[in-house]
């Protein structure tokens, strides 16, 4: 017993210092050798891994993603990283947090309806960076909570425009391509029936800051909108003079697309090559911009908040090799809201010339977590003390060629298999622990059933990316593994279980909570229907 104590107390002493470690002499050189830096991170939606051209094998198609290769060109290319949930809401606020969503309290995903959001206990980037001296703006998705005090302008974003939640949750008056299809909005007199998975009544709304300017948005017109409000960003935080922070949330590669060199009738394999193509034109615009405003003193950070939207079929993206076999063997999904790697694995780039080597490739365990204490660290900005954090700082990464990242990962549910925000996945090196499975709609619709694994079902990364054949538990290499997971587990849920930080999001719903430009009309039309 005295034994079993011991290990559990050296776990979580090992646990706290890789949580949040202390600046090296290494890493406070390179904040103070220059200006603070810039940052501008760009997360994509429901994208796969296998959809950046740089990480597809020769011979595979002709890559779409010219200007992100030419960036992990120039750059580094991260390819074990990760995001830290399989859907939306969590892998935002871990990521704006740098901590698990059963620390931020932000386990699925806020609705239409939501009235409550990110809990008002939580410390954002943006917060803590503007109260740093940084300028801070926000354009595309938030997901976070919509509602008065929720919203992105009064969590630390100076300005803010965008979408408040999915581009899916809400009618258009020209709708772009879904799997179901569905219907523009209603206009007088003109009930609809038969559309249930679509949102029907309420338009989707454009803000900005904390005003609607336009309900129902153009989605075709909506890339561009985000293009010229982001240079305009990059300019103006020139000509003040002052670092700056700018989140760049796109609604690319998340239904419905809307690639508008493709409309209305493309091929089906088209619509989503288009849109990629798209996605990858605005990253590019905000590169050459930022080029040519601070290049040597501004890091972009390009990664996505969860795997492609299985079920969509041809309107997904690729996993890669990372294919979840053992599940799809099975039935069911293996990509958004499940923890296999086609989940939670995303295609990532970092890029700072001059500090980050230049056509560089790390295979460090990383997650987005780990965006939170990196960006505090370079901006020489410590985190409220207060709280217990989840990520580590990856400077010695991105900066310096290591591979120190994490030693383990811990992947929580997301909507498929178990209870939301429970951490039933642990990645430890090269090996990785399932005690869930299943549950999760497959193209076509299949959903495998859920089941639970104790002992734990083990897969070694190193040779079987597909996940698809686990290890014999009567193994030594099992049973050393097993061991280990058991005990960062119980460290890290026991380390949840103490920390007085630990917030409760609110996840009540109200009609009237519903974003609404005008509730005369239809659908909250901004306008008067013609």
């Amino acid at each position: 017993m005295a034994g079993s104590v011991f290990l559990l107390l050296l776990a979580g002493t090992l646990l706290c210092g890789l949580l949040f470690h202390t600046v090296s002499h290494n890493e406070a050189g390179d904040r103070t050798r220059t200006r603070r830096p810039n940052f501008i991170i760009i997360l994509a939606d429901d994208i796969g891994w296998g959809d950046l051209g740089a990480n597809q094998q020769a011979g595979q198609s002709s890559s779409q993603t010219p200007h992100l290769d030419l960036m992990a060109q120039q750059g580094m290319r991260l390819t074990d990283f990760h995001s830290p949930a399989s859907t939306c809401s969590p892998s935002r606020a871990a990521l704006l947090t740098g901590r698990h969503g059963l620390r931020n309290g932000v386990t699925h995903n806020f609705a239409v309806g939501s009235v409550g959001g990110l809990p008002l206990s939580e410390n954002t980037l943006a917060e803590i960076l503007h109260q740093g001296g940084y300028y801070t703006a926000m354009i595309g998705k938030w997901h976070l909570g919509h509602n008065g005090p929720y919203s992105p302008t009064n969590r630390g974003f100076d300005y803010y425009l965008g979408i408040p939640y999915s581009n899916d949750m809400g009618c258009t008056d020209l709708p772009g391509y879904d799997l179901p299809s569905c219907p523009p909005c209603q206009r007088p007199g003109r009930e609809r029936s038969g559309y249930s998975s679509c949102y029907t009544k309420v338009a989707l709304p454009l803000f900005e800051n904390r005003t609607i300017v336009e309900q129902p948005l153009d989605l075709w017109r909506l890339t561009q909108r985000y293009t010229s409000t982001a240079l305009n960003v990059i300019h103006t935080a020139r000509e003040r003079g002052q670092p700056f922070l700018l989140y760049v949330a796109l609604a690319h590669m998340h239904v419905p697309l809307s690639p508008p060199s493709y409309a209305p009738h493309p091929s089906e394999g088209g619509v989503y090559a288009a849109s990629l193509r798209e996605m990858d034109g605005l990253v590019g615009a905000i590169k050459n911009a930022s080029d040519a405003s601070d290049k040597e003193n501004t890091l972009i950070w390009f990664t996505g908040d969860n795997g492609p939207w299985e079920q969509k079929c041809q309107y997904a993206g690729s996993v890669g090799p990372f294919l979840g076999k053992w599940q799809t063997s099975r039935g069911g999904g293996s990509a958004k809201r499940t923890t296999w790697e086609g989940g939670h694995r995303v295609p990532t780039v970092s890029y700072w010339p001059g500090r980050v080597p230049a056509n560089s490739t790390s295979s460090a365990l990383l997650s987005g977590l780990d965006i939170f204490p990196t960006l505090l660290s370079l901006a020489g900005v410590n985190p409220p003390s207060d709280r217990r954090y989840d990520g580590i700082d990856a400077t010695d990464v991105l900066l310096h060629g290591k591979e120190t990242g994490n030693e383990f990962l811990f992947h929580p549910n997301s909507g498929a298999a178990g209870k939301y925000g429970d951490l039933q996945t642990v990645r430890l090196g090269c090996h990785k622990a399932f005690y869930i499975t299943g549950a999760a709609e497959a193209c076509g619709g299949s959903k495998g059933r859920q089941e639970l694994h104790d002992p734990p079902m083990i897969f070694d990364l190193s040779g079987d990316k597909g996940e698809e054949t686990p290890l014999d538990p009567t193994t030594e290499e099992y049973k050393e593994v097993d061991e280990r997971v058991r005990r960062w587990r119980e460290a890290l849920l026991y380390d949840i279980a103490t920390d007085q930080s630990v917030s409760t999001a609110d996840y009540a719903t109200d009609q009237s909570a519903a974003p609404c430009c005008d509730p005369r009309h239809t659908a909250c039309r901004c306008l008067t229907l013609g």
